[in-house]
């Protein structure tokens, strides 16, 4: 059966309005050690005080809302936020996803619904969406780089172009994905490659677009000056497009190009050859957003440090 706070008042010996007063934040007018007995007997009969009520209480829920872009992630957005979910509930939060869309209508509503202690996104928020949150009340939290005074994007861009320039190739170009989601990071890391260009004295790199779609992967790999073309790629998903586009045209990987993509997913383990990459500590990208956040709620955080998420160099048989 359900515990309910009449139980819990009978087991601690307080009336039932002393529960609710206690459990949901409201209890100083009580003695600590009724506090203690409220709180002790709630534990030991397993009582869960009503979400609803402590919403009331407080002004805002124990949600923190994480918005999805309209952007294309790898699968590590899966392993990042269930590492999330289970930090923050060890802190009696509930993390709840939201996917964003081209108005801000539904996270209004459900801002205004649920009132979320906090709102936190993997990239910057909109212009629209920061007005919203601001309008309303709401603590925000963009993603904080890990690399203070470092754009994080543009140092996995230079990551893949100096491994590809270290390879021998002397011409180099930079394949985005192109859908019809947002890109908020193709920009930041196709600057990063061409920091790197620069760097080695080599010429300006080539700009590519394509779906994930094997047609596209054609015509962008046979618009290159093959052979001796390094491509550095927005993701796994798309490395992978190129390289069956490169076999299909009997282009010879890594001889007459060479293919680097991101995220480290499983599939770039098992393409033929298999790809070269680059990775990072998913369980740090996501202690450091909650950190951010629980910080910004006024949570201690002074046994959370911030986390180097590691990116590796992952050389395979593609460069």
């Amino acid at each position: 059966m359900t515990t309910t706070s009449e139980d819990v008042a009978r087991h601690a010996g307080v009336s039932r309005g002393a529960v609710s007063q206690i459990l949901n934040g409201r209890g100083e007018r009580f003695a600590s050690a009724t506090r203690d007995r409220v709180r002790r007997a709630a534990e030991e009969l397993g009582y869960q005080p009503s979400a609803a009520g402590r919403t009331l209480a407080k002004g805002s829920s124990d949600i923190v809302l994480a918005i999805l872009p309209n952007t294309t992630f790898g699968g590590n957005i899966q392993d990042i936020f269930e590492n999330a979910t289970e930090d923050l509930a060890s802190r009696g939060l509930t993390l709840l996803l939201h996917l964003a869309t081209s108005s801000t209508a539904p996270l209004d509503r459900v801002i205004t619904g649920m009132k979320p202690r906090a709102v936190v996104s993997l990239t910057p928020f909109t212009v629209e969406e920061r007005a919203l949150l601001n309008e309303r009340g709401v603590k925000a939290f963009d993603p904080v780089s890990d690399y203070v005074g470092t754009n994080v994007d543009a140092t996995i861009g230079k990551l893949q172009a100096t491994h590809l320039i270290e390879r021998g190739y002397r011409k180099i170009a930079f394949a985005h994905l192109h859908d019809a989601r947002q890109d908020p990071f193709g920009a930041d890391r196709e600057e990063g490659v061409r920091v790197a260009c620069r760097k080695a004295g080599l010429p300006e790199p080539t700009s590519l677009n394509l779906a994930i779609d094997l047609s596209d992967a054609l015509s962008a790999i046979s618009a290159l000056d093959l052979p001796g073309v390094g491509i550095a790629c927005y993701n796994d998903d798309v490395a992978t497009a190129l390289i069956s586009a490169a076999a299909t045209n009997d282009w010879r990987i890594p001889t007459d190009v060479g293919i680097i993509g991101m995220d480290n997913t499983p599939l770039s383990a098992v393409t033929y050859p298999p790809l070269s990459t680059i990775g990072y500590d998913v369980k740090a990208a996501a202690h450091n957003l909650i950190t951010t956040t629980l910080a910004g709620i006024g949570e201690p955080v002074d046994e959370r440090p911030q986390l180097d998420p590691a990116f590796e160099l992952i050389p395979r048989g593609t460069t």
